[in-house]
């Protein structure tokens, strides 16, 4: 066995866990991977701009907008209006910063991202006793 033929056998592990991962996953779960995911890919990006690999830094930015999105589309605007437009426009500026730290490769606008996005982070992880405590007690009802 090749170290190429390991390493792309190792890359297709990969996917597939976290492919079944994300089909097993609840709505909760799944904005908790993409929250972690954005949060890690703008780390990745702080990164590779300090080591200046100009296509990763812009690979990773963009891998982070993209999931942003996600997040932005994934909002419910009818269960808390309110709750959901102050979300929308987090993100929509968190995006809007790591566009501008894409293009002016300023650390400070990654950084300011990554700090808007670990407090959500944090409290979705947070009320996830809850949810999963009412999911069972919801289901246990019927």
């Amino acid at each position: 066995m090749t170290y190429g033929y390991a390493r792309n056998a190792s890359a297709i592990y990969q996917q597939n866990s976290v492919q079944g991962v994300v089909e097993n996953a609840d709505p909760h779960q799944l904005v908790s991977m993409l929250l972690n995911g954005a949060i890690d890919r703008s780390i990745q990006a702080r990164g590779y701009m300090a080591h200046r690999n100009v296509a990763a830094k812009g690979t990773a930015i963009a891998r982070a907008v993209a999931i942003i999105g996600e997040l932005r589309d994934s909002l419910d605007h009818k269960a808390d209006r309110v709750l959901s437009q102050r979300l929308d426009s987090l993100y929509e500026y968190v995006a809007r910063r790591l566009l501008h730290a894409q293009l002016h490769d300023d650390q400070a606008a990654l950084d300011e991202a990554i700090r808007l996005l670990t407090p959500i982070r944090d409290s979705w992880q947070a009320i996830r006793g809850s949810y999963t405590q009412g999911a069972r007690t919801g289901s246990g009802a019927r």
